[in-house]
């Protein structure tokens, strides 16, 4: 087992920073703090617990325009994005923090009789055990973190290898806002010490986010303790967008390919396979690559880039096989290359965008998460067609309808598979709605008042007044 980790710098291939990991005693002695301190905060008061986490906030805040350059360094989204990131964190935070009071109060039952009382409770699980990947990081931290801490469990943050400043900062404002020793610990573990602390007795709660073949580690090591942990995943995505013949064209374009190419791509809930009228199909196909066109590939330092790297050069290398692949099979890709000579480059983590069509279901292009700047675009005839392809996968994350008839839209809604369904819109997230997907998208809740399900218990009391 290694003893480290390097982070690299995606645009320039050089080590940014390095940490170390700690030993199997180290990680026991980290636990049981853990579970020490969560003995005291779950008892503090919720109104202190929520002014600690207001404090955060407010110094993330003031942190911002550090965090988005280290953001950049990191996982190479161009600087002229990642300010978005935090943005998006503080709004979603003030949000769960706006319905904390109500997502945990007690749940009060109607009773005929005044000499009972029943009512249900909703209590911290302990410790917590959070897993968050790189292309997100501060977003997908806040959507369990918060709703943790301030249901009283206690916390151990665990970046991924690429983005380790990130949780690092969110454990250095906690501090800086009150938050007593221990309750946040950042962990930096390599697969083996991940499992570990799965399955390790203290740990009551765990959240993954990421990769499918990630996600099912997690949840076997978790089984394997024989403790019945419970475990949230939020996994991969190959979400399909649906363009109706009655579409605004222009607008679903602008919004598609957005969908398809910002972060480089790498959303769990980027946009990537899409299926068009057939009616519309050629004038929207034609508009759709004249936008990719004009997108600046570069160095995601400079203020005039758009498109960034992907996060390594095996991840490029991972991409741009599955392009060839599409292509060998019949696919036809109608972005010239030589449009975007940086990712012809050897050992570059710089992918070109793409736009592919005379794609199908037998493709690994159609099927499997790209997780980068590729859209392939396929015909369809109708809604029952498209349904039948959009429902066509083993992932349900979300998924879109693009049209201006709303009862149309609406008779779709559940017919499809997908945690979320949108109407006119792709590749977001709404804090007041639940985030949730289906078959190998995940299980579990984050975001809404239903997160605080998700790092809570129900607990039922009742009560007989005796005289």
């Amino acid at each position: 087992m290694a003893n480290s980790q390097t982070t690299i710098i995606p645009h320039t291939q050089q080590p940014l920073v390095t940490r170390d990991y700690p030993s199997r005693e180290r990680l026991d002695d980290i636990i049981v703090a853990s579970a020490t301190a969560q003995e005291h905060w779950k008892v503090l008061a919720l109104k202190d617990r929520l002014e600690i986490c207001r404090r955060f906030l407010d110094e993330m805040k003031s942190s911002a325009d550090i965090i988005a350059g280290e953001l950049t360094m990191q996982m190479g989204r161009p600087i002229s994005q990642t300010p978005g990131e935090l943005k998006g964190f503080l709004a979603r935070g003030d949000y769960l923090l706006s319905i904390a009071e109500d997502a945990l109060r007690d749940v009060p039952l109607p009773n005929e009789d005044p000499n009972f009382r029943r009512f249900i409770r909703r209590v911290p699980y302990g410790v917590a055990f959070l897993i968050v990947p790189w292309n997100y990081p501060f977003l997908t931290t806040v959507n369990s973190l918060l709703p943790a801490l301030l249901a009283g469990n206690t916390v151990l943050l665990k970046p991924s290898p690429q983005t380790p400043l990130t949780a690092e900062r969110i454990a250095s404002a906690f501090l800086t806002a009150g938050l007593p020793r221990d309750v946040l610990q950042v962990v930096h573990l390599p697969p083996q010490l991940v499992k570990y602390v799965c399955g390790h007795p203290k740990v009551t709660y765990i959240s993954f986010t990421g990769s499918v073949s990630g996600g099912r580690d997690v949840d076997q090591a978790a089984a394997a303790s024989g403790d019945f942990k419970v475990v949230g995943l939020e996994l991969g995505g190959k979400d399909p967008a649906y363009v109706r013949a009655d579409v605004n064209i222009d607008y679903a374009v602008g919004e598609l390919v957005d969908g398809a190419l910002f972060n480089s791509g790498q959303s769990c809930c980027a946009i990537e396979r899409i299926y068009v009228h057939e009616s519309i199909y050629e004038d929207f196909t034609r508009k759709f690559v004249d936008l990719v066109k004009t997108y600046k590939l570069g160095d995601p330092t400079q203020n005039g880039t758009n498109l960034g790297p992907v996060v390594s050069v095996q991840s490029a290398e991972r991409i741009k096989k599955q392009v060839k692949d599409a292509i060998s099979a019949g696919a036809r890709s109608l972005v010239p290359e030589d449009l975007f000579p940086l990712a012809a480059q050897p050992n570059t983590a710089f992918v070109a965008p793409q736009v592919l069509v005379n794609v199908d279901h037998t493709m690994d292009v159609v099927m499997e998460e790209t997780f980068g700047p590729v859209a392939p675009i396929m015909k369809v005839s109708g809604d029952e067609e498209a349904v039948q392809l959009m429902n066509d996968s083993k992932y349900g994350l979300t998924a879109s309808v693009w049209t201006k008839d709303q009862e149309a839209f609406e008779a779709l809604v559940d017919k499809i598979d997908a945690g979320t369904v949108f109407q006119n819109r792709c590749d977001y997230l709404d804090p007041g709605l639940a985030w949730t997907g289906v078959k190998h998208s995940g299980r579990g809740v984050s975001l809404s008042k239903y997160g605080f399900d998700q790092v809570t218990r129900a607990k039922s009391v009742h009560i007989k007044i005796v005289a």
